[in-house]
């Protein structure tokens, strides 16, 4: 069978020998980690004036005091000062397979001996076809649309795709609609979509967004007639003029909170009435619930126009429909992803295709229940300090101490120190929210860090 350079080079024995050793390495110094440990004190005065000095260099602190040594094991990540915290945010979602993750490092190192280090729209590597077959497959199994994907460096900029192929096709239109406190990005044009005024400060209004309430899940029926109600009232006032309905189906930086399927539904129904093109935002929850699609968990796939997805896939991307295929020249980047991330999403998503991690039964669902329950838990020994569980699948997240800003906040740094990365999220209430890293995290490390929770719980008075 006939084979290119490229495949011989990559069956190569000493490129197999060459992995084996870099995996035998990887193993043998996990076997050094064991759990959370403090910092080593012989590396925290240089790690401070690191700490300072990149602070200064990108004009702003860290939020936390936290700068990788570059390994890891699994939920576990070592700090530059030695230390070794649980990861539970993963870089507000980004880290699904871990640290230090033998087969993803193996799959990067495929990425990393290709040719180029990044693709681009004008020249891409078959590895970016094969995972946009993936992608385009496994979006369109139930009957959705969204057949056509393009590829992108990050999930800002596959909103950005997704708007710019919707006002198109729906132009001369140019308004939004959008959930009261979502969150779409910051860059110049969706900071104007996303719902929190301090993010946008200061910038020049560009996309005019009219807002609607999300969904209540004490009030069902009410909060549908509502936001029905309230979609009405802009279409009316602006009649012809909203391009997109832009949904958030989960909003996880307003603290992880799901919305419904008849919600949906009854909003989904007057856009289509009104021509306005459905687009739904699954950058950060791709790959979090029991389907691969956040739109497949609510059954939205016959409504569904475009859909950007992001951050668990390492590569970002925009699908989308034919009817909303763009004139050409309206997208195009000079990067759409390193090639060691166009390996590592492919391997990352077939995994959780392949290795029992959807479904009701699967391992998301069974990560989301055991965690739920330790801080079920927790709530019921502490109730007035902790509320909650909520959220779905591999986003969950609790109250603490009634929802105040400043004692979630001071509650995030303190179970930081204490060896958890956790993040604050919302408004009214505030909530701690956790997005765990799915490929590595084990029944084991969420009982350590509801230990750790409780310990810190205690520590605030």
């Amino acid at each position: 069978m006939a084979q290119t350079i490229g495949n011989q080079f990559l069956n190569d024995v000493r490129i197999k020998e060459a992995k084996k050793l870099i995996r035998e390495a990887v193993l043998d110094h996990q076997k050094k980690i064991t759990g959370h440990k403090p910092a080593n004190k012989d590396l925290e005065t240089d790690y401070q004036n690191l700490l300072k000095k990149f602070g200064e260099l990108r004009g702003a602190p860290t939020f936390y005091e936290y700068l990788g040594s570059g390994f890891g094991k699994g939920a576990l990540v070592e700090l530059a000062d030695g230390s070794l915290k649980y990861d539970f945010i993963t870089g507000i979602g980004v880290h699904y397979m871990g640290h230090s993750n033998a087969d993803v490092i193996e799959a990067s190192i495929d990425g990393a001996i290709a040719n180029t280090v990044m693709n681009g729209h004008l020249q891409q590597n078959v590895d970016s076809a094969s995972l946009a077959e993936l992608l385009s497959t496994q979006a369109c199994k139930n009957g959705a649309k969204v057949k056509n994907v393009f590829l992108s460096t990050s999930g800002a900029m596959a909103c950005e795709n997704a708007l710019k192929i919707i006002f198109q096709k729906r132009s001369p239109a140019c308004r939004v609609l959008a959930f009261e406190r979502c969150f779409m990005g910051r860059t110049m044009a969706i900071a104007n979509i996303t719902d929190k005024a301090a993010y946008r400060a200061g910038l020049p209004e560009i996309i005019n967004t009219d807002y609607l309430p999300f969904y209540d899940a004490n009030d069902h029926d009410g909060s549908i007639q509502k936001a029905v109600t309230v979609m009405k009232r802009h279409i009316e006032r602006h009649p012809g003029q909203h391009a997109a309905l832009c949904m958030e189906v989960i909003q996880g930086e307003n603290g992880s909170w799901p919305g419904h399927r008849d919600f949906f539904k009854a909003i989904i129904q007057v856009a289509k009435e009104n021509n306005i093109s459905v687009m739904i935002d699954e950058v950060q929850t791709f790959m979090r619930t029991e389907e691969l699609f956040a739109f497949q968990y609510f059954k939205l796939d016959q409504h569904v126009d475009a859909v950007t997805i992001g951050k668990n896939s390492q590569v970002c991307a925009t699908l989308f429909t034919d009817e909303h295929k763009p004139k050409p020249g309206l997208i195009s980047q000079t990067f759409t992803a390193p090639s060691t991330a166009i390996s590592s999403s492919h391997y990352i998503i077939s995994k959780v295709l392949n290795d029992g991690y959807l479904g009701k039964d699967g391992k998301i669902n069974q990560l989301h229940k055991h965690f739920s329950s330790r801080l079920d838990e927790l709530h019921q020994k502490y109730p007035e300090k902790i509320e909650g569980p909520y959220g779905v699948g591999a986003m969950v997240a609790m109250t603490v101490f009634k929802g105040d800003m400043a004692k979630s906040k001071d509650f995030t740094l303190k179970l930081f120190n204490n060896g958890v990365l956790s993040f604050v999220a919302g408004t009214k209430p505030v909530r701690v929210r956790f997005l765990m890293p799915v490929l590595a995290v084990t029944h084991q490390d969420i009982d350590e860090v509801t230990k750790l929770i409780e310990k810190t719980l205690l520590e605030i008075k």
